[in-house]
């Protein structure tokens, strides 16, 4: 059976991601973003352990680490995201945050078609990070650190997706994660416990934004090298926008849009 095009797998899995983040940000105004992102990182790894049944695995002590070290840079890539989109439009965020893959993909490029799409990568990259009025300097700060923490999980998760734990190491090391970022969130959601609704919305952010996508990340990076994975994720920046425009009415002017074409064309030529 032919797998799917890692781009359309990628992009299935964007569009999951930016949705929930549409979630998180509907619940920022009843729990801190620190809360949400816990709550994330934790219902997500919970999803995947118990329907997987994780604890049957026997688990080697590289393989935990390698798990534990993956779920903290992950988990913090979540929680710098969602403390910037609660300064910045969706779109701009996600591309400042971008500039963490383009750094792994720099490290990968050895020929001239893949430096082109580098280059037209960064150009649409920072074309789109321009921060309006609304910007403050600690939403791009926070997405800045989200930056530093994707490119670790790029480089810690492609090890884990060729080991034998894949998927059951993206559970474990989520739940590692979550004990990690627990200080900055889980003070916080005593609040929402006598809130079903608000834990159930919490909860989803975690179906939608950390147990499809990473899932499908997981299958993509068995699929693609370290170069490639890191130039798919251009495409983040313009679902973000899409899905801001559409859900948040965050609407993009035409410097947005000439960001957007240029990550498309990059796309297109990084195509081996």
């Amino acid at each position: 059976m032919k797998r799917a095009a890692p781009e359309l797998l990628f992009m299935s899995g964007a569009v999951s991601q930016y949705l929930g983040a549409v979630v998180a940000v509907g619940l920022f105004t009843e729990m801190s973003p620190g809360a949400t992102a816990w709550l994330r990182v934790l219902g997500s790894a919970a999803i995947i352990v118990i329907l997987r049944r994780s604890w049957r695995r026997r688990w080697k002590p590289d393989a935990i680490l390698n798990a534990a070290k993956f779920g903290v840079a992950l988990a913090a890539m979540n929680l710098c995201f969602y403390l910037a989109i609660n300064e910045l439009p969706l779109g701009n965020a996600v591309a400042i945050e971008f500039l963490g893959p383009l750094g792994v993909a720099a490290f990968g490029t050895r020929t001239p078609r893949a430096a082109g799409a580098l280059i037209l990568a960064v150009a649409g990259v920072v074309i789109l990070a321009g921060v309006e009025a609304e910007g403050t300097i600690r939403g791009v700060s926070f997405a800045m650190l989200a930056a530093v923490f994707w490119a670790m999980y790029i480089v810690l998760g492609q090890r884990v997706a060729r080991s034998p734990a894949a998927i059951d190491g993206l559970g474990l090391g989520m739940l590692a994660g979550a004990i990690a970022i627990s200080p900055f969130g889980a003070p916080d959601v005593t609040a929402a416990l006598g809130t079903p609704w608000l834990l159930v919305l919490g909860l989803a952010t975690g179906l939608l934004s950390n147990v499809i996508p990473y899932g499908i990340d997981q299958l993509v990076m068995q699929q693609v090298d370290r170069r490639r994975f890191a130039l798919l994720q251009a495409l983040l920046p313009v679902t973000a926008a899409l899905i801001g425009l559409i859900f948040l009415t965050q609407v993009p002017n035409l410097r947005d849009l000439t960001g957007i074409a240029l990550v498309i064309v990059s796309i297109a030529l990084s195509r081996s």
